[in-house]
Protein backbone atom coordinates (compact mmCIF):
# COMPACT_ATOMS: atom_id res chain seq x y z
CA UNK A 1 0.00 0.00 0.00
CA UNK A 2 1.53 3.09 -1.14
CA UNK A 3 2.17 5.91 1.82
CA UNK A 4 -0.30 8.57 1.78
CA UNK A 5 0.49 11.78 0.76
CA UNK A 6 0.50 15.36 3.00
CA UNK A 7 -1.45 18.11 1.08
CA UNK A 8 1.80 20.02 1.17
CA UNK A 9 3.43 17.18 -0.55
CA UNK A 10 1.17 17.15 -3.61
CA UNK A 11 1.04 20.68 -3.46
CA UNK A 12 4.90 21.56 -4.52
CA UNK A 13 4.38 19.09 -6.80
CA UNK A 14 1.90 20.59 -8.56
CA UNK A 15 3.60 23.86 -8.79
CA UNK A 16 6.63 21.78 -9.97
CA UNK A 17 4.89 20.25 -12.89
CA UNK A 18 3.15 23.54 -13.95
CA UNK A 19 -0.90 22.23 -12.80
CA UNK A 20 -0.22 25.30 -10.44
CA UNK A 21 0.72 28.58 -11.88
CA UNK A 22 3.38 30.07 -9.25
CA UNK A 23 6.10 33.21 -9.13
CA UNK A 24 9.35 31.94 -9.48
CA UNK A 25 10.25 32.11 -5.46
CA UNK A 26 7.66 29.53 -5.06
CA UNK A 27 8.83 27.42 -7.53
CA UNK A 28 12.01 27.75 -5.67
CA UNK A 29 10.75 26.97 -2.68
CA UNK A 30 9.16 23.77 -3.92
CA UNK A 31 12.42 22.25 -5.20
CA UNK A 32 13.85 23.03 -1.83
CA UNK A 33 11.20 21.52 0.77
CA UNK A 34 9.76 18.53 -1.77
CA UNK A 35 12.74 16.67 -1.36
CA UNK A 36 12.94 17.44 2.25
CA UNK A 37 9.17 16.45 3.27
CA UNK A 38 9.90 12.65 1.09
CA UNK A 39 13.83 12.23 2.60
CA UNK A 40 14.13 14.91 5.79
CA UNK A 41 16.68 17.37 6.22
CA UNK A 42 19.71 17.29 8.73
CA UNK A 43 17.96 15.58 11.71
CA UNK A 44 14.02 16.99 11.33
CA UNK A 45 11.73 14.73 9.33
CA UNK A 46 8.22 15.32 7.88
CA UNK A 47 5.19 14.16 10.85
CA UNK A 48 2.30 14.19 8.17
CA UNK A 49 0.77 13.42 11.23
CA UNK A 50 1.76 16.64 13.58
CA UNK A 51 1.55 18.48 10.26
CA UNK A 52 -2.61 17.79 9.50
CA UNK A 53 -3.46 18.42 13.19
CA UNK A 54 -3.49 22.42 12.55
CA UNK A 55 -5.33 21.81 9.31
CA UNK A 56 -7.70 19.54 11.13
CA UNK A 57 -8.70 22.01 13.74
CA UNK A 58 -8.99 24.85 11.88
CA UNK A 59 -11.52 23.31 9.62
CA UNK A 60 -13.50 20.97 12.09
CA UNK A 61 -13.67 23.69 14.67
CA UNK A 62 -13.57 27.52 13.05
CA UNK A 63 -16.22 29.08 11.52
CA UNK A 64 -15.61 32.10 8.63
CA UNK A 65 -15.11 34.84 10.43
CA UNK A 66 -17.17 37.36 8.15
CA UNK A 67 -19.46 37.37 5.29
CA UNK A 68 -21.48 33.82 5.78
CA UNK A 69 -20.78 33.80 9.50
CA UNK A 70 -21.58 29.96 10.63
CA UNK A 71 -19.56 28.59 7.25
CA UNK A 72 -17.07 26.25 8.20
CA UNK A 73 -13.26 27.57 7.59
CA UNK A 74 -12.32 25.63 4.46
CA UNK A 75 -8.66 25.87 3.45
CA UNK A 76 -7.08 26.12 -0.25
CA UNK A 77 -4.45 24.17 -1.32
CA UNK A 78 -2.02 26.82 -0.75
CA UNK A 79 -2.87 27.66 2.64
CA UNK A 80 -3.01 23.71 3.72
CA UNK A 81 0.47 23.88 2.37
CA UNK A 82 1.53 26.66 4.15
CA UNK A 83 0.83 25.48 7.02
CA UNK A 84 1.45 21.91 7.22
CA UNK A 85 5.01 22.75 6.17
CA UNK A 86 5.12 25.34 8.90
CA UNK A 87 4.52 22.70 11.36
CA UNK A 88 5.19 19.21 10.07
CA UNK A 89 8.90 19.13 10.39
CA UNK A 90 9.95 18.26 13.82
CA UNK A 91 13.42 16.47 15.34
CA UNK A 92 13.34 13.49 17.29
CA UNK A 93 11.82 14.67 20.11
CA UNK A 94 9.21 16.45 18.66
CA UNK A 95 10.13 19.64 18.48
CA UNK A 96 9.20 21.45 15.40
CA UNK A 97 11.98 22.75 13.01
CA UNK A 98 10.56 26.37 11.31
CA UNK A 99 10.58 28.96 13.68
CA UNK A 100 10.15 32.03 11.61
CA UNK A 101 7.45 31.35 8.43
CA UNK A 102 6.93 34.31 5.83
CA UNK A 103 4.15 34.37 3.70
CA UNK A 104 4.22 37.35 1.25
CA UNK A 105 0.74 37.38 -1.34
CA UNK A 106 -1.80 40.33 -2.27
CA UNK A 107 -4.77 41.48 -0.32
CA UNK A 108 -7.82 39.81 0.57
CA UNK A 109 -6.14 36.10 0.00
CA UNK A 110 -7.69 35.16 3.30
CA UNK A 111 -4.89 35.91 5.22
CA UNK A 112 -6.77 37.55 8.88
CA UNK A 113 -8.97 34.36 8.77
CA UNK A 114 -5.75 32.16 8.96
CA UNK A 115 -4.00 34.12 11.24
CA UNK A 116 -6.76 34.43 13.54
CA UNK A 117 -7.53 30.32 13.08
CA UNK A 118 -3.34 29.68 13.79
CA UNK A 119 -3.76 31.73 17.26
CA UNK A 120 -6.52 29.55 18.41
CA UNK A 121 -5.06 26.64 17.52
CA UNK A 122 -1.95 27.50 19.24
CA UNK A 123 -3.62 28.87 21.92
CA UNK A 124 -5.97 25.97 22.34
CA UNK A 125 -4.44 22.73 20.90
CA UNK A 126 -0.72 23.02 21.06
CA UNK A 127 0.30 21.27 23.72
CA UNK A 128 2.04 24.44 25.60
CA UNK A 129 1.99 25.45 28.59
CA UNK A 130 0.69 28.86 29.49
CA UNK A 131 1.14 30.02 26.00
CA UNK A 132 1.02 33.94 24.98
CA UNK A 133 0.33 34.32 22.03
CA UNK A 134 0.45 37.81 20.21
CA UNK A 135 -1.36 40.07 17.30
CA UNK A 136 1.24 42.35 16.48
CA UNK A 137 0.98 45.18 13.72
CA UNK A 138 2.17 48.76 13.51
CA UNK A 139 -1.32 50.20 14.64
CA UNK A 140 -3.42 49.12 17.21
CA UNK A 141 -6.33 48.46 14.91
CA UNK A 142 -4.52 46.52 12.74
CA UNK A 143 -3.55 44.50 15.54
CA UNK A 144 -6.80 43.87 15.91
CA UNK A 145 -7.62 43.00 12.64
CA UNK A 146 -6.66 39.35 13.35
CA UNK A 147 -7.47 39.66 17.10
CA UNK A 148 -11.17 40.28 16.82
CA UNK A 149 -11.39 37.98 14.04
CA UNK A 150 -10.22 35.39 16.72
CA UNK A 151 -12.85 36.35 19.03
CA UNK A 152 -15.27 36.04 16.84
CA UNK A 153 -14.00 32.45 15.56
CA UNK A 154 -14.60 31.72 19.07
CA UNK A 155 -17.76 32.95 19.39
CA UNK A 156 -19.28 30.65 16.95
CA UNK A 157 -18.09 27.52 18.25
CA UNK A 158 -19.52 25.84 21.46
CA UNK A 159 -16.71 23.46 21.21
CA UNK A 160 -13.83 26.12 21.52
CA UNK A 161 -15.51 27.93 23.97
CA UNK A 162 -14.81 25.09 26.65
CA UNK A 163 -11.32 26.02 26.61
CA UNK A 164 -11.19 29.83 25.97
CA UNK A 165 -13.57 32.87 26.43
CA UNK A 166 -12.83 36.63 25.78
CA UNK A 167 -11.97 39.07 29.16
CA UNK A 168 -11.01 42.57 28.71
CA UNK A 169 -7.91 42.41 27.18
CA UNK A 170 -7.54 39.10 25.85
CA UNK A 171 -8.66 35.83 24.68
CA UNK A 172 -8.05 33.38 27.30
CA UNK A 173 -7.74 29.70 28.00
CA UNK A 174 -8.71 28.58 31.68
CA UNK A 175 -7.16 24.94 31.02
CA UNK A 176 -3.23 25.69 30.42
CA UNK A 177 -3.03 29.66 31.43
CA UNK A 178 -2.65 30.66 27.90
CA UNK A 179 -4.02 33.96 26.27
CA UNK A 180 -4.20 35.97 22.96
CA UNK A 181 -3.32 39.93 22.70
CA UNK A 182 -3.10 42.13 20.16
CA UNK A 183 0.52 44.20 20.59
CA UNK A 184 2.09 47.23 19.17
CA UNK A 185 5.09 48.88 19.73
CA UNK A 186 2.75 51.53 22.25
CA UNK A 187 1.87 48.75 24.43
CA UNK A 188 3.47 48.39 27.42
CA UNK A 189 5.75 46.50 29.09
CA UNK A 190 7.08 44.88 26.02
CA UNK A 191 10.34 43.71 27.63
CA UNK A 192 8.79 41.23 29.55
CA UNK A 193 7.05 38.84 26.48
CA UNK A 194 7.44 35.01 26.35
CA UNK A 195 6.63 34.25 23.14
CA UNK A 196 5.02 30.81 22.30
CA UNK A 197 3.20 32.13 19.10
CA UNK A 198 3.40 35.48 17.65
CA UNK A 199 0.82 36.59 14.66
CA UNK A 200 2.56 39.75 12.57
CA UNK A 201 -0.43 41.29 10.49
CA UNK A 202 1.49 43.61 7.98
CA UNK A 203 4.81 43.60 8.24
CA UNK A 204 5.32 45.96 5.19
CA UNK A 205 3.66 48.83 7.71
CA UNK A 206 6.18 48.54 10.36
CA UNK A 207 8.57 51.72 10.56
CA UNK A 208 10.28 50.69 13.54
CA UNK A 209 12.16 47.58 13.68
CA UNK A 210 12.56 47.17 17.16
CA UNK A 211 8.77 45.53 17.22
CA UNK A 212 9.80 42.78 15.28
CA UNK A 213 13.12 42.39 17.50
CA UNK A 214 11.08 42.23 20.65
CA UNK A 215 8.83 39.39 19.61
CA UNK A 216 11.97 37.53 18.14
CA UNK A 217 13.88 38.24 21.49
CA UNK A 218 10.87 37.52 23.25
CA UNK A 219 10.80 33.71 21.96
CA UNK A 220 13.94 32.45 23.59
CA UNK A 221 13.10 30.55 26.63
CA UNK A 222 9.53 28.40 24.39
CA UNK A 223 10.78 25.22 23.00
CA UNK A 224 9.08 26.06 19.62
CA UNK A 225 7.91 29.57 19.27
CA UNK A 226 7.17 30.61 16.00
CA UNK A 227 6.19 33.92 14.14
CA UNK A 228 4.06 33.62 11.62
CA UNK A 229 4.04 36.06 9.05
CA UNK A 230 1.26 37.32 6.25
CA UNK A 231 2.04 40.51 4.76
CA UNK A 232 1.60 42.45 1.83
CA UNK A 233 3.98 44.24 0.11
CA UNK A 234 4.08 48.08 1.26
CA UNK A 235 5.63 51.66 0.43
CA UNK A 236 7.72 51.98 3.41
CA UNK A 237 10.96 51.50 2.05
CA UNK A 238 14.45 50.05 3.66
CA UNK A 239 12.35 49.11 6.95
CA UNK A 240 11.56 45.67 8.45
CA UNK A 241 9.87 43.90 5.43
CA UNK A 242 12.87 45.30 3.11
CA UNK A 243 15.00 43.10 5.63
CA UNK A 244 12.97 39.92 6.01
CA UNK A 245 12.43 39.96 1.84
CA UNK A 246 15.20 40.43 1.13
CA UNK A 247 16.57 37.75 3.41
CA UNK A 248 14.03 35.25 2.37
CA UNK A 249 15.03 36.03 -1.25
CA UNK A 250 19.09 35.31 -0.36
CA UNK A 251 17.21 31.90 1.16
CA UNK A 252 16.04 30.43 -2.04
CA UNK A 253 18.92 31.47 -3.88
CA UNK A 254 21.16 29.25 -1.47
CA UNK A 255 22.87 32.17 0.00
CA UNK A 256 21.59 31.87 3.61
CA UNK A 257 21.84 28.52 5.66
CA UNK A 258 18.86 29.29 8.05
CA UNK A 259 17.11 26.04 9.40
CA UNK A 260 14.49 27.58 11.26
CA UNK A 261 12.96 30.12 8.40
CA UNK A 262 10.52 29.33 5.75
CA UNK A 263 9.18 31.72 2.77
CA UNK A 264 6.57 31.88 1.03
CA UNK A 265 6.45 34.45 -1.41
CA UNK A 266 3.75 35.18 -3.98
CA UNK A 267 4.57 37.71 -6.39
CA UNK A 268 4.55 38.39 -10.03
CA UNK A 269 7.67 37.47 -11.67
CA UNK A 270 7.93 40.67 -13.88
CA UNK A 271 6.19 43.94 -13.85
CA UNK A 272 4.48 44.00 -17.07
CA UNK A 273 2.72 41.04 -15.74
CA UNK A 274 0.35 43.09 -13.64
CA UNK A 275 -1.97 43.64 -17.13
CA UNK A 276 -1.99 39.66 -18.16
CA UNK A 277 -4.93 38.37 -16.58
CA UNK A 278 -2.79 34.70 -16.36
CA UNK A 279 -0.08 35.67 -14.10
CA UNK A 280 -2.46 36.89 -11.19
CA UNK A 281 -2.56 33.93 -9.44
CA UNK A 282 1.08 33.97 -8.67
CA UNK A 283 0.59 37.12 -6.27
CA UNK A 284 -2.84 35.50 -5.50
CA UNK A 285 -2.57 32.16 -4.65
CA UNK A 286 -6.53 32.66 -3.79
CA UNK A 287 -7.70 34.03 -6.81
CA UNK A 288 -11.13 32.75 -7.83
CA UNK A 289 -11.89 31.18 -4.36
CA UNK A 290 -11.28 33.21 -1.71
CA UNK A 291 -10.77 36.76 -3.73
CA UNK A 292 -13.14 37.46 -6.83
CA UNK A 293 -11.16 37.97 -9.88
CA UNK A 294 -14.14 40.54 -11.14
CA UNK A 295 -12.97 42.60 -8.27
CA UNK A 296 -9.63 42.11 -9.46
CA UNK A 297 -10.34 42.80 -12.62
CA UNK A 298 -11.99 45.95 -11.66
CA UNK A 299 -8.75 47.18 -9.62
CA UNK A 300 -6.26 46.91 -13.04
CA UNK A 301 -8.94 48.56 -15.05
CA UNK A 302 -9.03 51.68 -12.82
CA UNK A 303 -5.29 51.75 -12.54
CA UNK A 304 -5.09 51.25 -16.40
CA UNK A 305 -7.29 54.50 -16.55
CA UNK A 306 -5.49 56.10 -13.67
CA UNK A 307 -2.06 56.27 -12.95
CA UNK A 308 -2.20 57.62 -9.10
CA UNK A 309 -3.76 54.10 -8.80
CA UNK A 310 -1.53 52.40 -10.31
CA UNK A 311 0.85 52.24 -7.45
CA UNK A 312 -1.48 50.72 -5.07
CA UNK A 313 -2.43 47.94 -7.45
CA UNK A 314 0.98 46.81 -8.00
CA UNK A 315 1.75 46.62 -4.40
CA UNK A 316 -1.09 45.86 -2.88
CA UNK A 317 -2.48 43.32 -5.62
CA UNK A 318 0.60 42.05 -7.69
CA UNK A 319 3.34 43.05 -4.56
CA UNK A 320 5.26 44.92 -6.52
CA UNK A 321 7.72 47.40 -5.11
CA UNK A 322 6.55 50.96 -5.10
CA UNK A 323 9.31 53.86 -4.50
CA UNK A 324 11.81 51.51 -4.08
CA UNK A 325 15.53 49.87 -4.81
CA UNK A 326 14.67 46.23 -4.97
CA UNK A 327 16.86 43.30 -6.77
CA UNK A 328 16.87 42.85 -10.32
CA UNK A 329 18.42 39.27 -11.43
CA UNK A 330 18.27 36.08 -9.61
CA UNK A 331 20.65 33.70 -9.46
CA UNK A 332 20.69 31.88 -12.31
CA UNK A 333 20.26 35.41 -14.49
CA UNK A 334 23.54 36.54 -12.97
CA UNK A 335 25.30 33.38 -13.33
CA UNK A 336 26.51 32.19 -16.47
CA UNK A 337 28.70 29.09 -15.84
CA UNK A 338 30.19 28.62 -19.74
CA UNK A 339 33.61 29.64 -20.28
CA UNK A 340 35.93 30.28 -23.42
CA UNK A 341 39.21 30.40 -24.57
CA UNK A 342 40.13 33.84 -25.55
CA UNK A 343 42.97 32.93 -27.67
CA UNK A 344 41.47 30.44 -30.00
CA UNK A 345 38.26 32.08 -30.58
CA UNK A 346 39.00 34.04 -33.19
CA UNK A 347 37.83 37.56 -32.22
CA UNK A 348 38.65 40.91 -34.58
CA UNK A 349 36.96 43.63 -32.85
CA UNK A 350 35.55 44.34 -29.39
CA UNK A 351 32.99 46.53 -27.86
CA UNK A 352 34.21 48.45 -24.63
CA UNK A 353 32.39 49.84 -21.75
CA UNK A 354 34.13 51.54 -18.94
CA UNK A 355 32.87 52.72 -15.74
CA UNK A 356 35.07 55.40 -13.87
CA UNK A 357 35.03 55.84 -10.31
CA UNK A 358 35.73 58.83 -8.46
CA UNK A 359 38.35 58.21 -6.08
CA UNK A 360 38.73 54.65 -3.65
CA UNK A 361 35.79 53.11 -5.83
CA UNK A 362 36.34 50.38 -8.10
CA UNK A 363 36.96 50.80 -11.74
CA UNK A 364 35.82 48.45 -14.52
CA UNK A 365 35.96 47.99 -17.85
CA UNK A 366 34.35 44.91 -20.55
CA UNK A 367 34.56 44.09 -23.93
CA UNK A 368 32.00 42.47 -25.30
CA UNK A 369 32.75 40.79 -28.64
CA UNK A 370 30.75 38.66 -31.45
CA UNK A 371 32.14 36.02 -34.09
CA UNK A 372 30.59 35.66 -37.15
CA UNK A 373 26.83 33.11 -36.97
CA UNK A 374 27.18 32.85 -33.50
CA UNK A 375 24.64 34.28 -31.48
CA UNK A 376 26.17 34.23 -28.16
CA UNK A 377 27.56 37.38 -26.94
CA UNK A 378 31.21 36.84 -25.32
CA UNK A 379 32.67 39.42 -22.48
CA UNK A 380 36.10 39.87 -20.45
CA UNK A 381 36.02 42.02 -17.76
CA UNK A 382 39.04 43.99 -16.31
CA UNK A 383 39.53 45.87 -12.97
CA UNK A 384 40.92 48.24 -10.73
CA UNK A 385 40.97 49.53 -7.08
CA UNK A 386 43.47 51.82 -5.66
CA UNK A 387 46.24 50.88 -3.25
CA UNK A 388 45.16 53.30 -0.51
CA UNK A 389 41.52 51.28 -0.45
CA UNK A 390 42.90 47.87 0.59
CA UNK A 391 45.81 49.17 3.04
CA UNK A 392 45.69 51.07 6.83
CA UNK A 393 42.93 48.78 7.57
CA UNK A 394 43.60 49.61 11.38
CA UNK A 395 42.75 52.80 10.80
CA UNK A 396 40.14 52.74 8.15
CA UNK A 397 38.47 49.56 8.25
CA UNK A 398 38.91 45.99 6.24
CA UNK A 399 37.13 47.06 2.86
CA UNK A 400 37.21 42.82 2.38
CA UNK A 401 34.82 42.61 5.76
CA UNK A 402 33.04 45.52 4.70
CA UNK A 403 32.18 44.28 0.91
CA UNK A 404 32.46 41.08 1.86
CA UNK A 405 34.19 39.86 -1.25
CA UNK A 406 37.77 38.24 -1.45
CA UNK A 407 39.44 41.41 -3.13
CA UNK A 408 43.07 39.57 -2.54
CA UNK A 409 42.11 35.90 -4.04
CA UNK A 410 40.79 37.83 -7.31
CA UNK A 411 43.81 39.99 -7.35
CA UNK A 412 46.11 36.78 -7.09
CA UNK A 413 43.78 35.15 -10.18
CA UNK A 414 44.20 38.86 -12.12
CA UNK A 415 40.90 39.75 -12.41
CA UNK A 416 41.59 42.68 -10.09
CA UNK A 417 44.46 44.86 -10.02
CA UNK A 418 45.80 47.64 -7.94
CA UNK A 419 47.07 51.13 -8.47
CA UNK A 420 49.03 53.39 -6.26
CA UNK A 421 47.04 56.31 -4.54
CA UNK A 422 44.08 56.53 -3.79
CA UNK A 423 42.37 57.02 -7.48
CA UNK A 424 42.60 54.87 -10.93
CA UNK A 425 43.30 57.69 -13.32
CA UNK A 426 41.88 56.73 -16.37
CA UNK A 427 44.51 55.75 -18.40
CA UNK A 428 44.44 52.30 -17.23
CA UNK A 429 41.39 51.35 -19.95
CA UNK A 430 44.06 52.69 -22.81
CA UNK A 431 46.89 50.72 -21.54
CA UNK A 432 44.56 47.78 -20.86
CA UNK A 433 42.88 48.26 -24.57
CA UNK A 434 46.78 47.63 -25.72
CA UNK A 435 46.94 44.67 -24.25
CA UNK A 436 44.08 42.57 -25.44
CA UNK A 437 45.64 44.00 -28.72
CA UNK A 438 49.04 42.76 -28.47
CA UNK A 439 48.13 39.17 -26.19
CA UNK A 440 45.19 38.27 -27.95
CA UNK A 441 44.50 40.23 -31.51
CA UNK A 442 41.44 42.06 -30.52
CA UNK A 443 40.79 45.13 -31.47
CA UNK A 444 38.92 47.97 -29.94
CA UNK A 445 35.80 48.99 -32.76
CA UNK A 446 33.88 51.06 -30.15
CA UNK A 447 33.61 52.64 -26.38
CA UNK A 448 30.74 53.55 -24.34
CA UNK A 449 31.52 55.53 -21.52
CA UNK A 450 29.47 57.51 -18.28
CA UNK A 451 29.84 61.07 -19.66
CA UNK A 452 29.77 61.97 -16.00
CA UNK A 453 32.56 60.21 -14.74
CA UNK A 454 34.88 60.97 -17.47
CA UNK A 455 36.93 63.80 -17.82
CA UNK A 456 37.74 65.48 -21.22
CA UNK A 457 41.44 64.72 -21.31
CA UNK A 458 40.70 60.69 -21.19
CA UNK A 459 37.45 61.74 -23.60
CA UNK A 460 39.95 63.19 -26.40
CA UNK A 461 42.50 60.60 -25.62
CA UNK A 462 40.08 57.55 -26.30
CA UNK A 463 38.87 59.51 -29.62
CA UNK A 464 42.45 59.44 -31.01
CA UNK A 465 43.07 55.88 -30.34
CA UNK A 466 39.22 54.43 -31.43
CA UNK A 467 37.74 57.30 -33.76
CA UNK A 468 35.67 60.12 -32.64
CA UNK A 469 32.51 58.63 -33.81
CA UNK A 470 33.31 55.80 -31.72
CA UNK A 471 33.60 57.14 -28.28
CA UNK A 472 29.45 57.61 -27.47
CA UNK A 473 29.07 58.98 -24.29
CA UNK A 474 25.80 57.26 -22.65
CA UNK A 475 23.83 58.95 -20.89
CA UNK A 476 22.46 57.65 -17.60
CA UNK A 477 19.02 57.63 -16.44
CA UNK A 478 15.88 55.54 -17.19
CA UNK A 479 15.42 57.20 -20.59
CA UNK A 480 18.41 55.56 -21.99
CA UNK A 481 19.22 52.36 -19.99
CA UNK A 482 15.33 51.05 -19.17
CA UNK A 483 14.83 49.24 -22.45
CA UNK A 484 18.81 48.29 -23.12
CA UNK A 485 18.27 47.01 -19.11
CA UNK A 486 15.15 44.79 -20.13
CA UNK A 487 16.85 43.40 -23.01
CA UNK A 488 19.80 42.42 -21.33
CA UNK A 489 17.94 40.54 -18.38
CA UNK A 490 16.61 38.91 -21.30
CA UNK A 491 20.02 37.69 -22.61
CA UNK A 492 21.01 37.08 -19.05
CA UNK A 493 18.02 34.72 -19.31
CA UNK A 494 18.86 32.81 -21.95
CA UNK A 495 22.39 32.95 -21.43
CA UNK A 496 23.74 34.64 -24.10
CA UNK A 497 25.91 36.11 -22.45
CA UNK A 498 28.84 34.58 -21.70
CA UNK A 499 31.90 35.95 -19.44
CA UNK A 500 33.94 33.37 -18.19
CA UNK A 501 32.39 32.75 -15.42
CA UNK A 502 34.24 36.01 -13.74
CA UNK A 503 33.51 36.10 -9.92
CA UNK A 504 33.05 40.25 -9.66
CA UNK A 505 31.25 40.56 -12.84
CA UNK A 506 28.29 38.00 -11.23
CA UNK A 507 28.55 39.86 -8.03
CA UNK A 508 27.94 43.04 -9.38
CA UNK A 509 25.72 41.96 -11.40
CA UNK A 510 23.91 40.54 -8.55
CA UNK A 511 23.83 43.99 -6.63
CA UNK A 512 21.98 45.18 -9.18
CA UNK A 513 18.38 46.83 -7.79
CA UNK A 514 16.13 49.11 -9.97
CA UNK A 515 14.16 51.79 -9.54
CA UNK A 516 10.54 51.84 -11.37
CA UNK A 517 8.89 54.73 -12.24
CA UNK A 518 4.71 54.81 -12.81
CA UNK A 519 5.24 53.80 -16.41
CA UNK A 520 7.26 50.72 -15.66
CA UNK A 521 9.92 52.38 -16.84
CA UNK A 522 13.89 51.31 -14.67
CA UNK A 523 17.15 52.69 -14.14
CA UNK A 524 19.58 50.26 -11.99
CA UNK A 525 20.94 51.27 -8.61
CA UNK A 526 22.79 49.55 -5.84
CA UNK A 527 20.99 46.85 -3.97
CA UNK A 528 19.08 48.48 -0.51
CA UNK A 529 21.57 51.77 -1.15
CA UNK A 530 24.27 50.32 0.18
CA UNK A 531 27.45 52.00 -1.29
CA UNK A 532 29.46 48.18 -0.50
CA UNK A 533 26.92 46.56 -3.10
CA UNK A 534 29.36 47.23 -5.96
CA UNK A 535 27.74 47.78 -9.43
CA UNK A 536 30.19 49.08 -11.40
CA UNK A 537 31.07 45.68 -13.43
CA UNK A 538 27.30 45.83 -14.47
CA UNK A 539 27.14 49.75 -15.74
CA UNK A 540 30.56 48.61 -17.54
CA UNK A 541 28.75 45.89 -19.29
CA UNK A 542 25.54 48.06 -19.52
CA UNK A 543 27.62 51.00 -21.43
CA UNK A 544 29.09 48.12 -23.74
CA UNK A 545 25.92 46.29 -24.49
CA UNK A 546 24.11 49.88 -25.45
CA UNK A 547 27.08 50.58 -28.00
CA UNK A 548 27.31 47.33 -29.15
CA UNK A 549 23.19 46.87 -30.05
CA UNK A 550 22.94 50.44 -31.34
CA UNK A 551 25.66 49.49 -34.48
CA UNK A 552 24.72 46.02 -34.52
CA UNK A 553 24.82 46.04 -38.12
CA UNK A 554 27.67 48.11 -38.59
CA UNK A 555 29.98 45.67 -35.90
CA UNK A 556 28.10 42.44 -38.12
CA UNK A 557 29.83 43.21 -41.41
CA UNK A 558 33.05 44.38 -39.92
CA UNK A 559 33.72 40.94 -38.14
Amino acid sequence: MAERKSDAEKYFEAVLDGRITASKKIRKLARIILPQIRNGHKGWHFDIERAERPVEFVERYCRVPSGKLGQPLKLEPFQKAIIETAFGFVDEDGNRRFQEVLVIMGRKNGKSSLLAALELYMLIADREGAPQVYNVANSEDQAKLAYNAAIRILRQSKRLQRYAHKRADDVYCSRNLGYIKPLTSQTRNLDGLDVHFAVIDELSAIVNPDLYDLVKQGMSAREQPMIFIITTNGFVRNGIFDDRYDYAARWLDGKVDDDRFLPFIYELDEREEWTEEKCWIKANPGLGTIKKIESLRGHVKQALQNSRFRPTVMVKDFNMPENASVAWLDFEEAVNEQTFDLKSMGFRYGVVGFDAADTIDLNAACMLMMRPNDPQIYGVHMYWLPEDALRDVSESGDRKERDNVPYEQWIARGLLRTVPGNKVHRDVLLQWLEEMKADYDVYTYAVGFDPWRMDDTSVRNLEAYVGKSRVVPVRQGAQTLSMPMKQLKADYAANRIVDNHNPITEWCRMNVSVRVDVNDNIQPDKKQSNPSNRIDGFMAELDAYIVLNNIMDEYQQAI
